[in-house]
């Protein structure tokens, strides 16, 4: 089975690692040559982990590498590609526009789904050809740990399409959900309200950064606590999550809370930048939320 995943960062190169481990022929297709071959270097780095973990041979890691070519060009994907999918920024107008290059060179039976976080797959697919057959594959990060792809259907989305990537994504060992298109689905509606939720108890001053994460740890058994998790997502992410929700449903409970929007607006996104909630640049050890933004 043939599959293009379009764009080479974090989630692009992890879902291109676990298909080319469960021998799909890979094609990683990104506009940026350089971030290609990094991409590349961090999939060989992550299969040489899991090799010295003992959860595959070294003959699955040279085999998975083997499935994996790499383009930079739309026109080189194969038309008889059997499913591409996507996983570009989340922005609905650049997602529009590369799915709408590839939906004129792969067949009319290609699926094509988007792993977006937060966006409609209904919205997208109307803006698309044949949007029976776009559907929502968000997978989740890292891609090669996490069991979880939460399906989702799109109001056009057709049964033969969902029973589709259901039975893909269990080839690949992950557990698929099938939800249906709201915004946020269902991961992101729940968890980043407590994302939300847990900035708005820092920036209150109801307790300190460690604190609220260790409380969540301890007290509810959340293997990281919520900041720490916003730090990884990226705050940027969860703002623009936070802003699909507040739109889609318009209640305040989901509107980014200042102290977030401040932090996006300096720059200070987490892990990504080396600066969030906590400090990256010092092994997360030191807190860098400047006291001028606490109440």
């Amino acid at each position: 089975m043939k599959v293009c995943v379009i764009g080479a960062g974090t989630m692009g190169n992890g879902i291109a690692h676990v298909f080319a481990l469960k021998n799909f022929k890979v094609q990683l297709l990104d506009q940026n040559k350089d971030q290609l071959e990094k991409a590349l270097l961090v999939i060989e780095a992550n299969l040489n982990r899991q090799f010295k973990k003992e959860l595959i041979t070294q003959e699955e890691v040279a085999k998975a590498l083997s499935n994996i070519t790499t383009t930079v060009n739309v026109g080189d994907i194969e038309s008889d590609t059997d499913l591409v999918v996507e996983a570009v920024s989340e922005n609905f107008e650049l997602k529009v526009s590369v799915l709408a290059k590839i939906v004129e060179v792969v067949s009319a039976d290609t699926i094509i789904a988007t792993n977006t976080s937060s966006i409609s797959i209904t919205k997208l697919a109307a803006r698309l050809s044949y949007p029976e057959r776009v559907i929502g594959m968000h997978f989740m990060n890292p891609v090669p740990l996490m069991v979880l792809v939460e399906v989702i259907r799109g109001y056009q989305t057709s049964q033969i399409c969902c029973d589709k990537i259901v039975a893909i994504s269990e080839k690949l060992d992950k557990k698929p959900i099938l939800v249906n298109d709201y915004p946020g689905f269902v991961a992101n509606r729940i968890l980043m309200p407590m994302i939300n939720e847990a900035i708005i108890t820092l920036h209150e001053g109801v307790a300190g950064v460690e604190e609220i994460d260790e409380v969540m740890k301890l007290g509810m058994a959340h293997p990281m606590g919520p900041l720490q998790l916003a730090d990884f997502i990226g705050l940027d992410v969860c703002k623009n999550i936070l802003n699909v929700l507040y739109e889609g449903f318009g209640q305040s409970k989901y509107a980014p809370n200042p102290l977030l929007v401040n932090m996006v607006n300096a720059g200070q996104l987490g892990v990504k930048t080396g600066i969030g909630f906590y400090n990256w640049k010092n092994g997360g050890k030191n807190l860098e939320v400047s006291e001028k933004f606490l109440k």
